[in-house]
Parts: C-alpha cells; structure tokens; sequence
C-alpha cells in the first residue's frame, strides 16, 4: 500500500473598506498607508493536492531535478549557438554574394570594330588581373543621341552585374538571338558573319572571347594541332605574357599571336 502526503490550501479573497469624510486627492493618496477599515471576506477555495511519497529520498529527486534542469540549459545554449552561428553564415553570405569586385585603374581589354548592315558598332572590354572580364562599352555611328544613351546605360548595367558576381553564361543566355534593328551581315568580325541584332553581336562575341563557345561562332578557329597551354605549363616567360595580355583579344590562343625573337640581337650600347 502506497501512502501519500496530502496538502491542503486555503485561498481567502476579502475585500478592505474605508470611509473618507473628504473624497480629495489628498485623501485617495493617504489610503495605501491608512490600517483603519472593515474587512469583508468574499471567497474561500480549499484545494487538497497529492505531494509525494512517504520516505522517499528528497536527495535523490533534488539530484535528478538539478539534472534535468542542467540538461535543459546545456541544451538551450546549443540550440542558441547554432541559430546565432546560422544567423552569421546567412550575413556572411549576403555580404560575400553584395560584394563589388572594382576594377583595377589600370586594366586589359580589347576593342572589336564590327559592322552590321549599315550601322558600325565598337565594342570596348576590359578585364581583371586574371583575364576575367568586368566590364564593357558599346558605341555606335548612326544612332541617335536617345539611343546611344540606352545603350551606354544598358553597358554601364551589364558592367555592374559582372563586378557584382554574375556570371557572363547568365547574360549570354539572355541576350543570344535577340531580334531587332539593325542586323543582317557582319563585317570585319573573324568568327562571327551575322547577327539578329547588336546585342546578339554583343554576346556573342564576348561568349567566343572569354567563354570559349566555339558553337556560337560561324568560323573554325585556327588552331595548331598543339596544346601550348598544356606543353608550356612551366615556361616562365609564357607565364608573364599570360598575366600581361587580354584573354578576349587572344581568345586564349597564344601561340598565333606571339612572335618569336629568340634569334634577334638588339645592341644596347649608347654612344658617347
């Protein structure tokens, strides 16, 4: 047979009543401090409740009870650190991913004089120590002032996106095949011969230059049957005209641009 202990509480609600000669401010202030008054009970609750055990160890209860609640707080102070640690990678993230990489002030790039129909366009690029490029210009001939300025505008935009991280494929995807005037024929463009309009132009040339879609292009590209990137992966010398030349101008074919003065003797003496 189990015994219990059983408590019981009593719960009075009553009410104090004082009687004022002067209903003033000065009266209503003094009440809280005045012991004066009739008492008038209103209520009255008995509650009896089950504790415990008779004989059972209060120490070890206090021991699990100190646990738990130890458990609880060890658990709620991790539960915290990886919320906080989340809420730091996210800021950290959005801080990475709004980021502008500036462009160097003095930069590498190439200019791209082309022709479609009756309109020249100039495209103007310019490129980060690594050949990456962050940014472009486009000016035409034949424009108006209107619409050359929506397309120094829309260059200065596509420069910001790619500062800010976007890809140059994103753009690419966008621009290709887009149709309006002018377009028809292209001339003086190697790998492109036509265009459904300036912005097709645009990006496809930047994709054959610093992408490599030779599927975009209307021309093979003439290439050697050797890989120079991988044959002279050592080559110093190589090295130092990869960092200093413009990846779209050479379309990363060094070997056809390079000239070799390995046999030419350049006499330095000054005369006195």
């Amino acid at each position: 047979m189990k015994k219990f202990i059983v408590e019981t509480y009593y719960t009075c609600t009553f009410k104090t009543v004082h009687s004022l000669n002067n209903l003033n401010e000065s009266e209503l202030s003094k009440i809280d401090t005045r012991t004066d008054g009739d008492i008038e009970v209103i209520d009255v609750k008995l509650n009896n409740r089950k504790t415990k055990k008779i004989g059972e160890n209060k120490d070890k209860i206090d021991k699990i009870n100190k646990k738990q609640n130890l458990d609880s707080k060890i658990n709620k102070v991790i539960v915290n650190e990886k919320k906080d640690q989340l809420i730091q990678n996210q800021i950290n993230l959005k801080t990475k991913n709004n980021a502008r990489f500036k462009m160097p002030d003095r930069r590498k790039g190439y200019i791209q004089k082309a022709q479609i129909g009756d309109h020249k366009v100039y495209l103007h690029t310019g490129e980060y120590d690594d050949g990456k490029i962050g940014e472009i210009f486009i000016d035409t001939n034949k424009e108006g002032e209107l619409v050359k300025a929506m397309m120094n505008n829309f260059a200065i935009a596509i420069s910001l996106g790619l500062q800010y991280g976007v890809p140059l494929d994103e753009y690419v995807d966008a621009f290709i095949d887009t149709k309006f005037e002018p377009s028809g024929n292209v001339i003086g463009n190697d790998r492109i011969l036509s265009a459904s309009s300036i912005l097709d132009y645009v990006f496809r040339e930047l994709a054959i230059s610093y992408l490599g879609k030779e599927e975009l292009a209307h021309t093979p590209s003439i290439v050697r049957a050797k890989n120079i990137n991988n044959q002279d992966k050592d080559d110093k010398f190589l090295n130092i005209v990869k960092n200093i030349t413009s990846k779209g101008f050479v379309r990363s074919n060094l070997e056809e641009k390079l000239v070799d003065l390995s046999d030419v003797r350049i006499n330095l003496k000054t005369k006195n």
